[in-house]
């Protein structure tokens, strides 16, 4: 079953949530959107000139400015519906979401999606068709004109967009639509013995599968993150505390939130490497394990390591932000 998992992960496919995670970093509960959780999508459009699609905001707080396309997801909505209703909303455009560029997250219950996209149809919104949402579109070529930009953060984002698109990192990603009630991850944890072996951490309670971790977006402390879930993973079950834990990054996520308040979660598949830097390690054996719910599995399928070291050789892995 674990080989099936992994492979379904590997190919982008997601894999069903089970209804209770190994471990909760913090009391489990149910993610409501608009209530303990917040979700917000963005998007980086560009043209055939390397322009970037940016949009001039209406809200009083920041009116005149300019920003790519966001906004926060509504509940009912997958993330997909979100990216091209903000898009068309905003710019007056029809996109197409290409691929995941990285995903941003304050915690649990603050988390932002980075899309790259393609125009699809549509017209440019002008100032006359100004409303609530924006006052006017324009594809713009980040020097002239010099706009006043909402907030910097973007720029960074529009440097991925192109990058990506010149020499793509990762295969194109985008979200899988099954549903989950809470904001979990999945680990997919990696040891690399000095002899070509391969071994990935399992949770054995009800049958071998990748370990889950459950967070609670209105308990997490205040500068919590996800990612901290690893380290306390590792902690947990490696008898060695001084044993080193690399986030790699995601194959994926899951959400399917039509059912509000019953499925608005979020499921990130996170790999990470154990023991050094995933490429070399000097022992042979992954580190002993001191909890009695987990093992090592040593994956001897020829295919699946292949992929599993092509990936981590490739640093092929959507980023995380926190």
């Amino acid at each position: 079953m674990a080989a099936e998992e992994l492979d379904a992960l590997l190919g982008g496919k997601g894999w069903p949530v089970p209804a209770a995670g190994d471990w909760d970093p913090g009391a489990s509960e149910p993610a409501r959107l608009r209530g303990n959780v917040c979700y917000v999508v963005l998007a980086v459009l560009l043209n055939e000139k390397d322009e970037v699609l940016v949009m001039q905001e209406a809200k009083a707080e920041c009116y005149g400015s300019w920003y790519l396309p966001a906004g926060r997801m509504e509940p009912r909505e997958t993330v997909l519906e979100a990216v091209r209703r903000e898009v068309q909303e905003e710019t007056g455009l029809q996109c197409r979401p290409l691929t995941l560029l990285a995903v941003e997250e304050r915690g649990p219950s603050w988390i932002r999606f980075v899309f790259l996209a393609r125009p699809t149809g549509g017209t440019l919104k002008s100032l006359q068709q100004a409303d609530t949402e924006s006052l006017q579109a324009l594809w713009w070529d980040r020097e002239t004109p010099a706009l006043p930009l909402r907030s910097r953060d973007i720029l960074p984002l529009m440097d991925l967009a192109l990058q990506y698109r010149a020499a793509p990192r990762h295969p194109p990603i985008l979200p899988v639509e099954l549903p989950c009630a809470s904001v979990c991850q999945r680990f997919l944890l990696v040891f690399t013995g000095g002899n070509n072996s391969l071994w990935v951490l399992l949770g054995t309670t009800g049958g071998p599968h990748l370990p889950l971790a459950t967070s609670s977006p209105s308990s997490s402390k205040p500068g919590k993150r996800l990612v901290a879930a690893l380290q306390q993973l590792l902690q947990r079950c490696v008898a060695r505390p001084e044993v080193a834990v690399r986030l790699q990054g995601l194959l994926g996520l899951q959400h399917l939130g039509k059912d509000p308040g019953q499925s608005d979660g979020i499921c990130f598949n996170i790999v990470a490497t154990v023991g050094g830097d995933g490429s070399q390690q000097q022992e042979l054996a992954p580190p002993a394990l001191q909890e009695p719910g987990f093992s090592w599995w040593e994956v001897e399928d020829a295919a699946l390591k292949s992929e599993v070291l092509r990936r981590l050789h490739t640093a092929s892995f959507l980023p995380v932000y926190s």
